[in-house]
């Protein structure tokens, strides 16, 4: 019996969490594994109501759980930064989620910007590190508001921070890479100090790995590349800053945010998943979004937890489902409704 902490939060989040719940209870009973769900309210209402984003216990309680599931953060009437820190950042940083794992995969019948390009073209992993770089929230400013005023942010790495990420990195290579090939993404070449760390830990770690090859980019031809020639990559590894970036151009290959899942590591505890989208606050309440992106992370979680084969099905099910074309659109133009893809998907899992 799998415990599993369930945070709809905001926006469209309660919407897209029902359809990927659905999936997994059909995953689940398919495979032939039991969870309970324990739902939490933490988010923007929440913090109107009460002005308490999440209470001091729900930590305590989020590390005795099997695995967290997120649907979306973001309140209209709540100021930017503040949902963002006291539950997603505070989650990540306080659990020791120091890996931010983004498959970036192109489902057959899904529609790419990127011309000549197919799912045989855009298939690859992006391991960013999740706890350090610019996310610390080291910095300060002085005399604002005046034409001398001053404001640092610091891009923080520690040798621990990095070589703990390029090592589940390389471990990952190994044991998913189509090529075993692990590229190192950094701009080393201005940012001296940080990201010759960086390189440097990349090729100490690389040495245990023979069977991994080794490739560099910089973040900049990264971005070209992923237009270019995206099936250059199998694995990458980068920091906070950097990929945070090339993975919303990583979703925008793979056919747009509705599909883009990820899941926020812990190999040594406790993670979350979430789809990347935002909670689209002008949506809330009308059936109308993609749960795709909210269903493919909680195939991550099933696999996370132990149940690859559950895992395997919902994202099988979500790649017959779009190879069929039953669903022509993955924005809210599809004519389908929230709850009626989250049923054809459910149907396929069963099916398979």
């Amino acid at each position: 019996m799998y415990k599993i902490a369930v945070i709809p939060a905001d926006g469209i989040g309660p919407e897209v969490t029902r359809e990927a719940m659905k999936v997994l209870a059909v995953a689940a009973g398919k495979v032939g594994f039991k969870y309970e769900a324990v739902e939490y309210d933490f988010g923007g209402d929440r913090y109107l109501r009460t002005g308490e984003i999440m209470p001091a216990s729900a930590l305590d309680e989020m590390r005795q759980v099997d695995a967290i599931y997120l649907g979306a953060v973001g309140h209209p009437d709540v100021a930017p930064g503040v949902l963002e820190h006291g539950l997603l950042l505070k989650v990540r940083f306080e659990l020791d989620q120091y890996i931010n794992l983004r498959p970036v995969k192109l489902y057959p019948g899904v529609w790419t910007p990127i011309k000549d390009k197919g799912p045989e073209h855009i298939n690859f992993l992006v391991v960013r590190e999740n706890t350090e770089c610019l996310y610390c929230g080291i910095g300060g400013s002085m005399h604002k508001g005046t034409d001398m005023e001053v404001a640092t942010q610091v891009m923080l790495y520690t040798r621990k921070g990095v070589e703990r990420c390029i090592r589940y990195a390389y471990d990952l290579t190994r044991k998913k890479g189509r090529e075993k090939k692990l590229t190192l993404v950094d701009k080393a070449n201005v940012l001296t100090y940080g990201h010759e760390l960086w390189g440097r830990v990349f090729a100490e770690v690389g040495e245990e790995y023979p069977d991994v090859k080794q490739d560099h980019a910089y973040v900049d031809a990264c971005c070209m590349w992923f237009v270019k020639n995206p099936e250059w990559f199998d694995v990458i590894v980068t920091c906070n800053m950097f990929g945070d970036i090339i993975t919303d151009l990583g979703a925008m290959i793979q056919g747009g945010m509705g599909v883009a899942a990820s899941g926020n590591i812990n190999p040594e505890g406790v993670s979350m998943f979430e789809p990347i989208h935002g909670s689209a606050p002008k949506y809330t309440g009308m059936n109308v979004i993609n749960p795709l992106a909210a269903i493919c992370a909680a195939g991550m979680m099933a696999e996370y937890i132990g149940e690859p084969k559950a895992g395997d099905l919902i994202d099988q099910a979500v790649s017959n489902t779009l190879g069929a074309g039953k669903i022509p659109d993955l924005s809210v133009k599809s004519g389908l409704k929230t709850d009626q893809i989250g049923d054809m998907i459910a149907q396929a899992v069963a099916d398979l």
